[in-house]
Protein backbone atom coordinates (compact mmCIF):
# COMPACT_ATOMS: atom_id res chain seq x y z
CA UNK A 1 0.00 0.00 0.00
CA UNK A 2 1.14 3.56 -0.94
CA UNK A 3 1.75 5.78 1.94
CA UNK A 4 0.45 9.19 1.40
CA UNK A 5 2.12 11.85 2.84
CA UNK A 6 0.42 14.71 4.42
CA UNK A 7 -0.38 17.85 2.47
CA UNK A 8 0.73 19.84 5.40
CA UNK A 9 3.90 18.32 5.25
CA UNK A 10 4.45 19.03 2.12
CA UNK A 11 3.50 22.61 2.60
CA UNK A 12 5.87 23.05 5.14
CA UNK A 13 9.00 21.59 3.28
CA UNK A 14 8.03 24.40 0.21
CA UNK A 15 8.32 26.77 3.79
CA UNK A 16 11.48 26.05 4.46
CA UNK A 17 12.82 25.92 0.67
CA UNK A 18 11.58 29.34 0.91
CA UNK A 19 12.65 30.32 4.24
CA UNK A 20 16.17 30.17 2.93
CA UNK A 21 15.73 33.25 0.65
CA UNK A 22 13.32 35.37 2.08
CA UNK A 23 14.33 37.52 5.16
CA UNK A 24 12.61 40.81 6.58
CA UNK A 25 14.48 43.18 7.54
CA UNK A 26 14.15 46.39 9.67
CA UNK A 27 13.47 48.71 6.54
CA UNK A 28 11.58 45.93 4.71
CA UNK A 29 10.02 43.07 7.06
CA UNK A 30 8.18 39.99 6.38
CA UNK A 31 4.34 39.18 5.56
CA UNK A 32 3.47 36.28 6.86
CA UNK A 33 0.53 34.22 6.24
CA UNK A 34 -0.61 31.49 8.14
CA UNK A 35 -4.09 29.66 6.83
CA UNK A 36 -6.34 27.24 9.30
CA UNK A 37 -9.66 25.92 8.35
CA UNK A 38 -10.91 28.24 10.67
CA UNK A 39 -9.09 31.53 10.37
CA UNK A 40 -6.39 33.65 8.40
CA UNK A 41 -3.22 34.68 10.23
CA UNK A 42 -0.81 37.58 8.94
CA UNK A 43 2.46 39.19 11.07
CA UNK A 44 4.87 41.40 9.77
CA UNK A 45 8.32 40.13 10.96
CA UNK A 46 11.40 41.70 11.54
CA UNK A 47 13.57 38.34 11.35
CA UNK A 48 17.07 40.57 12.67
CA UNK A 49 15.75 41.48 15.37
CA UNK A 50 13.57 38.05 15.31
CA UNK A 51 10.33 40.35 16.69
CA UNK A 52 6.57 40.61 15.19
CA UNK A 53 5.71 43.98 14.47
CA UNK A 54 1.88 43.87 13.51
CA UNK A 55 -0.99 40.85 13.54
CA UNK A 56 -4.08 40.47 12.13
CA UNK A 57 -6.21 37.63 12.12
CA UNK A 58 -9.55 37.00 10.44
CA UNK A 59 -11.60 37.09 13.34
CA UNK A 60 -10.57 41.00 13.89
CA UNK A 61 -12.67 42.02 11.15
CA UNK A 62 -15.87 40.39 12.41
CA UNK A 63 -16.52 38.72 9.31
CA UNK A 64 -17.09 34.44 9.72
CA UNK A 65 -14.92 31.44 8.24
CA UNK A 66 -12.00 31.95 6.29
CA UNK A 67 -12.98 32.73 3.05
CA UNK A 68 -11.99 34.95 0.19
CA UNK A 69 -13.98 37.75 1.59
CA UNK A 70 -12.80 37.78 4.59
CA UNK A 71 -8.94 37.50 3.23
CA UNK A 72 -9.32 40.66 1.40
CA UNK A 73 -10.39 42.39 5.27
CA UNK A 74 -7.21 41.03 6.57
CA UNK A 75 -5.05 42.26 3.50
CA UNK A 76 -6.58 45.95 3.67
CA UNK A 77 -6.36 45.42 7.67
CA UNK A 78 -2.75 44.43 7.94
CA UNK A 79 -2.06 47.77 5.47
CA UNK A 80 -4.08 50.10 7.52
CA UNK A 81 -1.72 48.74 10.78
CA UNK A 82 1.18 48.51 8.44
CA UNK A 83 0.75 51.90 7.51
CA UNK A 84 0.15 53.28 10.66
CA UNK A 85 3.20 51.51 12.03
CA UNK A 86 5.37 53.14 9.51
CA UNK A 87 6.01 49.95 7.77
CA UNK A 88 5.39 50.68 3.36
CA UNK A 89 7.46 47.94 1.73
CA UNK A 90 7.22 43.94 2.95
CA UNK A 91 9.07 40.91 1.96
CA UNK A 92 5.70 38.72 1.26
CA UNK A 93 5.64 35.41 2.42
CA UNK A 94 3.18 33.27 1.45
CA UNK A 95 4.17 30.29 4.28
CA UNK A 96 4.19 27.78 1.21
CA UNK A 97 0.60 28.22 0.38
CA UNK A 98 0.20 28.60 -3.25
CA UNK A 99 -0.58 31.96 -4.89
CA UNK A 100 -4.05 31.06 -5.27
CA UNK A 101 -7.51 31.82 -4.09
CA UNK A 102 -6.85 33.05 0.14
CA UNK A 103 -3.78 34.22 -0.07
CA UNK A 104 -3.69 35.69 -3.67
CA UNK A 105 -6.97 37.76 -2.27
CA UNK A 106 -5.18 38.87 0.63
CA UNK A 107 -1.81 39.90 -1.03
CA UNK A 108 -4.02 42.04 -3.82
CA UNK A 109 -6.53 43.45 -1.18
CA UNK A 110 -3.11 44.56 1.03
CA UNK A 111 -1.56 45.77 -2.08
CA UNK A 112 -4.59 48.09 -3.13
CA UNK A 113 -4.80 49.67 0.10
CA UNK A 114 -0.72 50.79 0.07
CA UNK A 115 1.68 48.60 0.86
CA UNK A 116 4.35 47.47 -1.54
CA UNK A 117 5.51 43.95 -2.51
Amino acid sequence: MIKKISKNVTRQKRHLRMRKIVSGTQERPRLNVFRSNTALYVQVIDDVNQTTLISARSQETGLKGSNIVAAKAVGKLIAEKALAHGVTEVVFDRGGYLYHGRIKALAEAAREAGLKF
